[in-house]
């Protein structure tokens, strides 16, 4: 199985975000890339560095003018602000499309604002990259390969069609998804990260030729709140096309893997000709931001299972923070799927 990761991804490196009305220190770092390159290092696999493939891809899931916007606003952030200010937004035009939460937290953020996904120095750079390296993924399964890992860091499906959300700037999964549509007639992505695909979602409500399933706990109680409830199916050429399979928090693992399997029915279904997989080892039971209790053995399942479709596959990395059991999780998710697919 072919892995691609660029270090240009490392760049982005935000020190804090607001979370519950304080400051903390942010969960997405570069810390949580290079312990899973150090475990595949470890393991044998070879990682390439992506080519460029420049912003046609992004631009084709993402407003080009949202795209435009970022490569140079930390700079102008930084000439406005000063340095030490950090950046992110602190005023917004509006609501999305969604529903108000029932938890204060999630209520607060539906009138204000998302703080977590500060720009720093080297943020378009790694997003840049990180959506390079889906795409390359991606190339790789059309041109013939069974699957393919892209060790995308930041993370990308909370990222909207014209907006920053969730740790993300760039939906990778939505870019690598579609990119595969210009080979593949039905393109499957289906989302285990603990966390709603609510971005992917947005971008993929209205379009038929891509199957979205996202396993995750109620998003009216849970982050990222507003979007993946169980009536959202889709829209026009969409309907029928999107699935939300609601947790409980604190769901146990065969609990997930009993979800997992309902996705994978409605993607059969569906007729997929090609897979993409959101892949977040956040599940785990001792992640930091943890819901639900998935172990190493349980992310070997989730392996096991969606290899039995039999698709060619493209692996993007999603969320998985800094917990313990991090490496672990990864490398039995990661080496079960490269021996299923060798």
């Amino acid at each position: 199985m072919k892995v691609f990761f660029d270090e240009r991804q490392l760049g982005h490196a935000p020190t804090h975000y607001f979370r519950r009305g304080a400051a903390m220190p942010h969960q997405e770092q570069p810390q949580r890339a290079e312990i899973l390159r150090d475990m595949l290092i470890g393991e044998g696999f070879e990682i390439a560095k992506p080519q460029d493939h420049g912003l046609a891809p992004i631009k084709a899931v993402h407003n080009p003018d949202y795209v435009d916007f970022l490569p140079d606003a930390h700079a102008r952030f930084v000439e406005s602000a000063g340095p030490e200010a950090l950046a992110i937004p602190t005023m917004h035009p509006g609501v999305r499309r969604g529903k108000e939460p029932k938890d204060i937290h999630g209520q607060l953020g539906w009138w204000m604002t998302d703080t977590s996904t500060p720009l720093t120095e080297g943020s378009w750079d790694a997003a840049y990259w990180s959506a390079q390296t889906a795409v390359e993924a991606a190339e790789t399964v059309a041109a013939g390969a069974r699957a393919a890992y892209a060790l995308c860091r930041p993370p990308g499906h909370h990222a909207m069609r014209d907006c920053a959300n969730g740790f993300c700037f760039f939906n990778n999964a939505c870019i690598a998804a579609e990119h595969l549509t210009q080979t593949y007639k039905k393109v499957a992505l289906i989302d285990i990260d603990v966390h709603t695909g609510n971005g992917s979602l947005d971008i993929l409500y209205e379009r038929g030729d891509i199957f979205f399933c996202s396993l995750h706990p109620d998003p009216a109680t849970y982050p990222t709140f507003y979007l993946g409830h169980a009536d959202e199916t889709g829209e026009g050429d969409g309907a029928g096309k999107s699935l939300n399979l609601l947790l409980e928090q604190g769901a146990s693992q065969d609990d997930v893997l009993a979800l997992l399997d309902k996705g994978i029915a409605a993607i059969r279904d569906f007729g997929a000709e090609a897979l993409v997989v959101s892949l977040g080892f956040d599940m785990a039971a001792d992640d930091p931001l943890a819901a639900v209790n998935v172990y190493p053995d349980g992310f070997a399942e989730m392996a096991r299972r969606l290899t039995a479709l039999h698709l060619p596959t493209a692996l993007i990395q999603e969320g998985g923070y800094l917990g313990p059991s991090l490496a672990d999780n990864a490398k039995s998710f990661l080496t079960t799927f490269r021996e299923a697919t060798a």
